[in-house]
C-alpha cells in the first residue's frame, strides 16, 4: 500500500484534476440536462466502474502498449467520440419520450444509463495514459509497485465519481428547476444531447 503522505496527496491533486469541467464532466451535465439527476449519478457510476477497469489494466502493464499504438488509441478515441455522439442523438430522438420530473427511471433504464457511462468510460484513451503517467510518481519505489498502483487508482476514481455526481445533480437539479413544462422538458432535452455531441466531436478531433 502507498503510504498515507502519498494516499493524501494524490487525493488532493486528483480531486484539483477533476474539479476542473473536462469532456468527462461535460458528458455528465449533458445527461444530467438531458435526462434528470438519477441518470447523471446512474451514468458516473458506469464511467467509473470503466476508470476502475482501466486502473487494473495499467496495473498489469497494458498502458505502455496503448502508449506505442497510435491505430488502438485513435480506434478507443473515435468508438468513444462516436457513442458520444450516438447518445447526444438519442437524447435528442426521444425528447417527446420524457415526462417530468424525470428522475424515477425503472430499474431496468437505470442499468442501461450505468452500462452507458461504462462504455463511455472504458473507450477513453487518454485516462489509461494519464493514469500511466501519473501513479508512478506516487509509488514508493521500496514497497511493492501492483497494490499501490490499484490504491491510488481507487483513489482517483473515487475522487472522480464524487465530483462527477456533484456536476450531475446540478445538473439535474437545473433541469427540475425549469423543465416546469413538457415543452421546455423537451428543449432542454435536445440542450443536453447537443452538449453531448459537441462532447463527442471535440474528442474526434482534438
Amino acid at each position: 500500500m502507498p503510504t498515507a503522505a502519498a494516499l493524501g496527496g494524490f487525493a488532493v491533486f486528483a480531486f484539483i484534476l477533476v474539479i476542473v469541467p473536462g469532456p468527462s464532466v461535460l458528458f455528465v451535465i449533458g445527461r444530467g440536462v438531458a435526462l434528470g439527476r438519477r441518470a447523471a449519478v446512474e451514468t458516473v457510476a458506469g464511467n467509473t466502474l470503466g476508470a476502475v477497469l482501466q486502473v487494473f489494466a495499467v496495473a498489469a502493464g497494458l498502458a505502455p502498449l496503448l502508449d506505442r499504438s497510435e491505430t488502438l488509441r485513435t480506434t478507443l478515441r473515435w468508438l468513444g467520440a462516436g457513442y458520444l455522439v450516438y447518445l447526444g442523438v438519442q437524447a435528442i430522438r426521444h425528447r417527446s419520450e420524457t415526462t417530468f420530473p424525470a428522475d424515477e427511471p425503472t430499474t431496468v433504464i437505470g442499468r442501461q444509463h450505468v452500462r452507458q457511462g461504462f462504455v463511455v468510460g472504458i473507450t477513453n484513451p487518454k485516462l489509461m495514459v494519464f493514469l500511466a503517467a501519473v501513479l508512478p510518481q506516487f509509488i514508493d519505489t521500496d514497497r511493492a509497485a501492483l497494490p499501490q498502483i490499484v490504491a491510488l487508482g481507487i483513489v482517483f476514481a473515487v475522487v472522480a465519481f464524487v465530483s462527477d455526481c456533484a456536476w450531475g445533480v446540478l445538473a439535474g437539479t437545473a433541469r427540475t428547476w425549469l423543465g416546469g413544462s413538457a415543452t421546455r422538458l423537451s428543449s432542454l432535452s435536445v440542450a443536453g444531447g447537443l452538449l453531448m455531441i459537441a462532447v463527442g466531436v471535440a474528442i474526434a478531433v482534438h
